[in-house]
């Protein structure tokens, strides 16, 4: 397999993982709210408050930033993102090195 193909199918395989994890957390989080609802109302724990609310919306907050770091996060910013930003910062690099190297020749020079 070639490099560029092993990159390809690297990447494939992670987005894939992510996602199967994303949904075994819905499931998890369903099943979750389901158990918490139930014990609270049916199994009388803690009835005196609705505790089973507060407990979905945390979970569910935390789900949510699951997700987007999934589906929004995760997809834009990938390998493609990354070297697009390191070629960035290097050519900023040598941009600030050109300038410095400038500045001293022109030090240097008017000193002599």
């Amino acid at each position: 397999m070639e490099n560029s193909q092993h990159e390809l199918y690297e990447y494939a395989r992670r987005r894939l993982r992510q996602k199967k994890h994303l949904y075994f957390h819905f499931v998890l989080f369903f099943v979750g709210s389901i158990f918490m609802i139930t014990a609270n109302k049916l199994l009388n724990v803690k009835p005196e408050t609705d505790w089973y609310k507060w407990g979905i919306a945390v979970w569910g907050f935390v789900f949510v930033l699951h997700f987007i770091r999934v589906f929004i996060t995760d997809s834009f910013m990938n390998k493609k993102w990354e070297r697009a930003q390191i070629d960035k910062l290097i050519l900023k690099q040598e941009r600030k090195l050109e300038q410095i190297e400038k500045d001293f020749n022109q030090k240097h020079n008017s000193t002599n």
